[in-house]
């Protein structure tokens, strides 16, 4: 898709990103600042008693406090990371545990129930579970398998697929065990956006099944929008009911570290790090340079896709746009035939693409922190961190300009926490000052006015607003998110163009307050690509499968750039229908876009598919050519009887692709065809239409 995505699915859901959301602080906070090796449970080995710290209870009274979350693009991540900063000031060790590390009952067992983490008299343990919900009421990726754990303990139906992809469920384990989590006291902050129908659903399960499993709920679940303040909602939660309550049950009456920092001189130490930086001068100046063979355990899973992505050449890259429209989307198409081992994919497939920050930022973070491009370094865990087990979140060695240019996301407007760190290292008063009342409660329209509607990058504050910083190279890569790649869905069938994949790329730029021009960093990374220039990519499953029977019947909805999966889709309908001569159902598309004449994309190519009768049906938005604006949604409403007889009649699939109000609008024009000619009531529409996304029938793949 033109926006990089996180897509939403019946089964599982990626939100496509959109480019638009690169500088948008709400989408950002899933951006990864997953730059610390923690006191973590990450990868560990087994806890042993050899392997578990004794804990100082004068310094953490409270105990140990594990911090588990599910983040599909780091927010919730982030959020933990917030948690461990903060716990030693309320007396609590903290411990943080990605739930893709905790996957069976032994997992629990040993990662969180070991008795090193129990309370010495209550012989439980304290867990705060960070959830996010990706898409349409799933599960992230990394706590799928967590999540089926609870469903199978809570005796949940499963299905047969499931039972004979697991022999070693019992028949007992199938009963489920209410007192699973009967040694776990537990809160839950849900992180979601109300512009999606089911809203936080992830949290809220997690919230309701632990209790169901025994556990005891300490504080109630807090509900985080990433449709307004996220950030804010994370923020309100944990300072008016987290903190107190913990500190109420477990601390009550023992002296900790005062909550409230006291304001240091700026000669002061710098903040605590979990890296270090080994330079190595024997290197400087080499164009050769070999990164260490790290293992894959070793990796931070977060940032795995540094160590695997494939750079891969771009062949082709053409406008789509007319040339009377100011916007641009184009085509592009990636030559993976010579990485066919490492990069395969299956028709509407999603393509993760790493962005490169460009060449000016890069150079203007480095001369305001007085950084040499050229020097070669080896990022290793902190001497200081001896309980703490380190995991590479890039590889190296490699040089600074490498490092900014492919690892730290300069140009997204940091988060207030972000801000509360970079005043750290503030070395003048003002600028101090400046950092920290945008990143407090009370400077919160302050920080929106300036930093998230003016686009303001960490670049622009080290270079521009507050140039006094002075931050070592480790504390700023253990400071700065880390840059996310953006998924595509493809746009290209596996079947015709097997060592090809081809994108749609809306190429995002807006006005900064400033005057000068804001640009997407993944999408100006990808306009910046000459023929034959690569670009780093991975490739990731998608949700979008055509029925396994071609002779079924599709719907596809799928206005603007939502219009890639849909191409890729008739490309394989008519693989089927003219060269494997396999009988093909209808083919019906929606389309919408402004005009005609300027962002009616794939113009010809669809109606050839219409001449040569792999598109049964096309019908076109234009939503600026009409009077009253006309809008993919309406089609469907005005095609209401054919919709329902293919639907109900015919057993077709539905596809929707596009922003998260025409997906919702879609919905709501599907519930109604379903209730007016099905003559059901509202609440058998609503359940006929559930029932379509647990058949597979009814899948969405949409971006805000």
């Amino acid at each position: 898709m033109g926006a990089p995505l996180i897509l939403i699915g019946s089964g599982i859901a990626t939100i496509i990103l959109g480019a638009v959301l690169t500088y948008a602080i709400s989408k950002k906070t899933e951006n990864s600042k997953i730059a610390s090796d923690r006191t973590v449970a990450t990868n560990v080995d087994k806890d042993s008693d050899e392997n578990v710290e004794a804990l100082d209870k004068e310094k953490y009274p409270g105990g140990y406090l594990t911090v588990l979350y599910g983040s599909q693009t780091g927010t919730a991540e982030s959020f933990a990371i917030e948690l461990e900063r903060e716990g030693e000031s309320h007396g609590f060790c903290v411990r943080i545990i990605d739930l893709e590390d905790i996957a069976t009952p032994d997992d629990v067992k040993d990662c969180l129930l070991h008795e090193k983490y129990l309370d010495e008299d209550s012989k439980k343990c304290r867990a705060i579970f960070l959830i996010a919900t990706y898409g349409e009421g799933e599960s992230t990726d990394s706590s799928v398998d967590f999540v089926n754990m609870m469903k199978q303990k809570m005796g949940l139906a499963m299905s047969e697929e499931d039972l004979d992809m697991d022999e070693n469920i019992s028949n007992e384990e199938q009963k489920g065990d209410p007192e699973f989590f009967s040694q776990m006291e537990f809160g839950v902050f849900a992180l979601g956006n109300t512009q999606y129908e089911h809203y936080n659903a992830m949290g809220k399960f997690f919230d309701t099944s632990i209790e169901k499993l025994g556990g005891k709920r300490v504080v109630d679940i807090g509900l985080g929008n990433d449709d307004d303040d996220l950030e804010g909602d994370f923020e309100n939660w944990k300072d008016s009911k987290l903190w107190p309550e913990l500190r109420k049950l477990y601390t009550e009456g023992t002296p900790v570290n005062s909550v409230a920092e006291t304001p240091s001189s700026f000669s002061a130490s710098l903040p605590e790090c979990p890296f270090e930086v080994e330079f190595l001068p024997e290197l400087k100046g080499k164009s050769d340079i070999q990164v260490d063979a790290i293992p894959k355990e070793d990796m931070q899973k977060s940032t795995r896709h540094y160590f695997t992505a494939i750079d891969c050449p771009v062949t082709v890259s053409r406008e789509l746009r007319g040339s009377s429209d100011p916007g641009s989307t184009l085509h592009m198409e990636i030559d993976v035939s010579s990485q066919e081992d490492e990069i395969k994919y299956q028709t509407a497939d999603n393509m993760g693409v790493l962005p490169v920050n460009d060449s000016a930022t890069v150079e203007s973070v480095a001369q305001a922190l007085k950084f040499d491009l050229d020097d070669v370094f080896r990022l290793k865990g902190s001497s200081t961190h001896t309980n703490t087990s380190f995991q590479h979140i890039f590889p190296n060695p490699c040089t600074i300009r490498e490092c900014l240019s492919r690892y730290c996301d300069l140009t997204t407007p940091p988060r207030r926490s972000e801000l509360k760190l970079l005043s750290k290292y503030a070395t003048d008063p003002i600028d101090k000052s400046a950092l920290e009342r945008m990143a407090s409660k009370e400077g919160k329209a302050e920080y929106r006015s300036k930093i998230v509607e003016g686009h303001v990058g960490t670049v622009d504050i080290v270079s521009k607003l507050c140039p006094s910083l002075v931050i070592p190279l480790e504390h700023f890569i253990a400071a700065v998110p880390r840059l996310q790649p953006r998924l595509y869905t493809i746009s290209s069938s596996s079947s015709l163009h097997p060592h090809s994949v081809h994108l749609t790329v809306a190429i995002f730029t807006a006005k900064k307050t400033d005057g000068s021009i804001y640009k997407g960093i993944c999408t100006d990374h990808l306009k910046g690509i000459e023929h034959n220039g690569t670009c780093r990519v991975f490739v990731r499953n998608s949700t979008f499968r055509l029925p396994s029977d071609s002779a079924k019947p599709v719907i596809m909805i799928g206005p603007g750039t939502g219009v890639a999966p849909m191409r890729a889709f008739l490309q394989e309908r008519s693989h089927q229908k003219h060269q494997q001569k396999l009988p093909v159902g209808k083919n019906v598309l929606y389309f919408g876009c402004k005009n005609r004449e300027q962002d009616y994309l794939y113009a010809d190519e669809l109606e050839t598919y219409e001449k040569d009768g792999t598109l049964d049906a096309l019908y076109l938005a234009f939503s600026r050519e009409t009077k009253s604006k006309v809008y993919v949604q309406h089609l469907l409403d005005k095609n209401a009887e054919e919709t329902w007889q293919m639907i109900h009649e015919e057993k077709a699939s539905i596809y929707v692709c596009g922003g998260t109000k025409m997906g919702l609008d879609v919905v709501q024009t599907l519930t109604k065809i379903v209730a007016q000619v099905g003559e059901k009531s509202d609440d058998d529409a609503k359940a006929y239409v559930d029932g379509l996304r647990s058949e597979g029938r009814f899948v969405q793949e949409l971006w805000s």
